[in-house]
């Protein structure tokens, strides 16, 4: 079943673990051994988990792996659906050789 408009991982990371922990940005990229800015550009939405950051986030904040990617594609897949247009896309008629 989909979610309706699931939360950005950034969004999600600032909610649960930040805020209510009262961890800086700066904090968090140290134990994540990635740069501040990098976590900056995470947390504001501006970019994705990738691979390897959802490997940093599961070992430092102990969420899976595959749970920060399927949060992110979730959230991707929600943007995509609202701003991607179908209308002129068809569907292949697949016949047996």
């Amino acid at each position: 079943m989909a979610m309706y408009n699931p939360p950005h991982p950034g969004e999600f990371m600032q909610a649960t673990y930040m805020e209510p922990f009262g961890l800086s940005c700066r904090y968090l990229a140290g134990q994540l051994n990635v740069a501040a800015s990098t976590l900056n550009r995470v947390l504001k939405q501006q970019s994705g988990v990738s691979p390897e950051m959802a490997l940093r986030l599961s070992k430092a904040l102990g969420r899976t792996p595959e749970s920060w990617l399927a949060m992110q594609g979730s959230y991707d897949l929600w943007q995509a659906k609202k701003n991607v247009e179908l209308k002129k896309v068809n569907k292949v008629k697949l016949i047996a050789a």
